[in-house]
């Protein structure tokens, strides 16, 4: 193969509000090395486009195009949740990854995901190893559940904090102000299937001085216990806040949200503690409530994004392509956190056979004895994560968002049907 490469880039699973920062720093940072990386081409959709040989050809995009991705939520190339099943269960997919990537001389592979990304991409550099196919494939981290491991935080993690920290915190302030007379408990619900990272964002608002009683998955729910908590900080306060995590579950590990249904990778679909949380106090102790539910609003909101989250995002995928060109395989680019005040960090490197079908939970010294708030040691994590602002540019009092032309690559392959 010459010695000048393409390069595939895919987003999967759910988008965040700065995953297009981390695309900017992947594309921007192959444009710079163009004696050793041709084309860089984006799977439409995810790796459904690299299944169906579905490609993007982004060199067909301007300089301005692409700097602005940096400003711009969701995922510009389009997303998906198709989770590649074992070598053993499905190798045709695999071998179909393998042959689209020949087809078009691709020899660098970024996959911009969580944990599930990290497991397909450990397992197309396990393929392309054995097959004799050379293919540098390096794993872009993305989840705003801030559960993958190794890395002290993930890119997409720190804006949805940001943006549940201060939302509750106004809500709150409303709250606050009808609460003589009308709704004394608002709860919302937030992210987090098995880990409470985004929960715990919500309970920085104590230090705004609200009254807070926060969730976790990683804390067994306990209908009495909380509603004397409840109680007793409206007695006090005259009002309170919950914050509620989707994953917060029963004693036997049932879900409060839980539907019965599962979601393409094969979790147990969520959606509704607010309301189970809301009924509750309203059946358990009268009180008038609101509650919401933060959902794609949580991880869209790219106005109110946390500058911090912004340039880790453009730097793990600028340190990805780097990766690639020193010749790693199997790996994903880290945040290693070497102070709090003041916050510093550099970028690592973990092997993604440690990362793969591994999650990171809250650790318990990050939650209060009582299981319904955070610590200082949590504070101290979080707030650095959340700092800065870098707002998108506005026009007519509406920010400016990227639209690619997305231009289509000819396909030279069959078509391939999924299963």
């Amino acid at each position: 193969m010459a010695d000048t490469r393409n390069a595939f880039y895919a987003q999967s699973g759910g988008v965040t509000a700065v995953i297009n920062a981390t695309a900017c720093g992947v594309i921007e940072t192959a444009r710079a090395h163009g004696d050793r990386i041709g084309t860089v081409y984006a799977g439409r959709n995810g790796i459904i486009g690299a299944l169906t040989e579905d490609l993007i050809d982004t060199s067909q995009e301007s300089a301005a195009a692409i700097a602005l991705l940096r400003t711009t939520p969701a995922g510009a190339f389009g997303s998906c949740r198709h989770k590649l099943k074992s070598l053993d269960a499905n190798r045709r997919e695999y071998e179909r990854l393998i042959e689209v990537f020949q087809a078009h001389g691709i020899g660098y592979f970024f996959y911009n995901g969580g944990g599930d990304s990290a497991d397909t991409c450990f397992k197309v550099s396990q393929l392309s190893a054995s097959m004799g196919y050379p293919l540098q494939a390096i794993h872009v981290p993305k989840t705003v559940d801030n559960d993958l491991p190794i890395t002290d935080c993930c890119p997409g993690f720190g804006s949805v904090a940001k943006y549940v920290a201060v939302s509750a915190l106004e809500a709150s302030f409303d709250v606050r102000s009808m609460a003589k007379t009308s709704t004394k408990v608002f709860v919302l619900e937030v992210m987090g299937r098995h880990a409470g990272w985004i929960a715990a964002a919500g309970g920085l608002i104590e230090d705004q001085g609200i009254p807070v009683v926060v969730l976790f998955p990683e804390i067994a729910f306990d209908e009495a216990k909380f509603l004397a908590r409840v109680g007793a900080l409206v007695k006090e306060h005259g009002f309170c806040t919950v914050i509620v995590s989707e994953g917060c579950h029963h004693p036997d590990g049932t879900f409060l949200a839980e539907q019965g249904t599962k979601d393409a990778f094969g979790h147990a679909q969520l959606g509704g503690a607010a309301p189970v949380v809301a009924g509750m106090v309203k059946q358990g102790l009268g009180y008038k409530f609101h509650w919401a539910v933060a959902d794609y609003l949580q991880r869209a909101a790219r106005h109110i994004a946390s500058a911090t989250d912004v340039k880790q995002a453009y730097e793990v995928g600028a340190a990805a392509v780097k990766l690639a060109l020193e010749g790693h395989n199997a790996v994903m680019p880290t945040i290693e956190r070497l102070g709090d005040a003041p916050y510093a960090y550099r970028i690592g490197t973990a092997p993604l056979s440690e990362v793969a079908n591994r999650e990171k939970f809250m650790p318990r010294d990050f939650i209060s004895a009582d299981g319904f708030g955070i610590t200082e040691q949590c504070r101290r994590y979080l707030r650095p994560l959340i700092q800065g602002e870098d707002y998108p540019q506005y026009r007519d009092g509406m920010p400016v968002f990227a639209t690619l032309r997305n231009v289509a690559v000819a396909r030279k392959l069959p078509a391939f049907e999924l299963r």
